[in-house]
């Protein structure tokens, strides 16, 4: 028995015996993931998934003002990398299994407020300067599945039920039609540690069934905790390297309870660390979910969020194709994306006429033919 045969019986739960082959498969579900073209229809959807969380909390972490709040801005900057890591490692998924990751398309920004891709509709993400109402809608994007929670392909209540169905979809694609014959993808698409990445965790170079179980072990332990019961996501923290890092909801929930996590805290016990000390007006106010047709065309403030807009966008276009055969291009774009901050927090800096908020970035896609930036 080779390693994806381990994988295969050690991982699968509840499982049956198929007669004919020996492998073990799991019972139906609804929307189960049957085929090569089912991964990467739900592998394309995790890359929008991830994509969806980066405009808010680039807004969030854009909307501080500079020098105050290190801590909130330590733990929204390291999310948004990890974040980032995650869309790459999907990314990465697709191509393995043979598909090709699409960015650069209008699903990507469908306007704010909007539910995560496929998921829950009685949620909504919505566009926020840094404060309660945002931290609220952080844990929320990253509350952990319960224990047991089903494998949810669509209309899934937690990402990490989103991510077990995947998961789920590539053993049960695995068994069916042989390991070679799904993970057929060209490796040198792959972008791993080589290209870029500088925060928690690590970027995987998949070709077979281990390394795409362990990728997607890594995004669902970055955002739920490891074995997801833990705070813990077996990292250490970037910015303080001599702690461990918790999960991006325990990050959020110290912000918001005002202390830190430490060693042999739980769930359970919350935060019994050091205090953390947050300044909430020490925000820009940006106005919720701005958008251009909040202001006059041809005005000072819209022309400034049309070129954020397109800046965005041509992001997303090189994004695309660092992830479609150039991942020696990833940097570029990764580069382009910090770029984007002097531009969000000038907008951020331009008074609404409300007398109470500011404009802000509105993620809004613009088409190729409405683009006057090239990559």
């Amino acid at each position: 028995m080779n390693d994806s045969d381990s994988t295969l019986t050690l991982i699968m739960q509840s499982p049956s015996t198929t007669p004919a082959t020996g492998v073990q498969t799991c019972p139906a579900m609804p929307g189960q993931i049957l085929s090569r073209e089912g991964l990467w229809e739900h592998l394309q959807w995790a890359i929008e998934l991830e994509h969806s969380t980066i405009p808010g909390y680039l807004c969030a972490l854009y909307s501080i003002e500079s020098g105050d709040n290190p801590e909130a801005t330590e733990v929204v900057s390291s999310v948004l990398v990890e974040e980032m890591l995650h869309l790459t490692l999907a990314a990465n998924l697709l191509n393995a299994v043979g598909g090709r990751p699409r960015l650069d398309i209008p699903q990507m920004l469908p306007g704010y407020p909007r539910p995560l891709p496929h998921g829950d509709r009685s949620f909504e993400i919505s566009l926020l300067p840094f404060g309660s109402e945002a931290i609220e809608t952080f844990l929320k994007i990253e509350y952990p599945s319960v224990t047991g929670g089903p494998p949810e392909s669509e209309g899934y209540e937690t990402i990490g039920q989103f991510h077990e169905a995947i998961k789920r979809g590539l053993l049960e694609v695995s068994a069916a039609l042989g390991e070679t014959n799904v993970f057929c993808g060209d490796p040198a698409r792959q972008v791993t540690d080589k290209h870029v990445y500088s925060g928690g965790g690590r970027l995987i170079g998949i070709n077979n069934l281990v390394t795409a179980l362990g990728a997607i072990e890594e995004i669902v332990e970055q955002g739920e905790g490891a074995n997801h019961i833990e705070v813990w996501d077996g990292d250490r923290d970037v910015f303080h390297p001599e702690c461990d890092q918790v999960a991006h909801y325990y990050r959020f929930q110290q912000l918001k309870l005002g202390r830190r996590y430490r060693r042999g805290d739980t769930r359970r016990s919350g935060p019994t660390g050091d205090a953390i000390l947050t300044d909430w007006d020490a925000v820009r106010p940006m106005r919720t979910n701005p958008r251009i047709s909040d202001h006059v065309a041809g005005s000072a403030t819209r022309l400034a969020q049309e070129e954020f807009n397109q800046a965005y966008c041509v992001l997303l276009q090189r994004l695309e194709k660092a992830f479609d055969g150039a991942p020696h291009l990833l940097e570029a774009a990764i580069g382009a994306m910090y770029n984007l901050r002097a531009q969000a927090r000038a907008l951020m800096e331009i008074p609404t006429g409300d007398g109470l908020t500011t404009a802000g970035p509105t993620f809004e896609y613009v088409t190729h033919d409405r683009r006057t930036t090239r990559p």
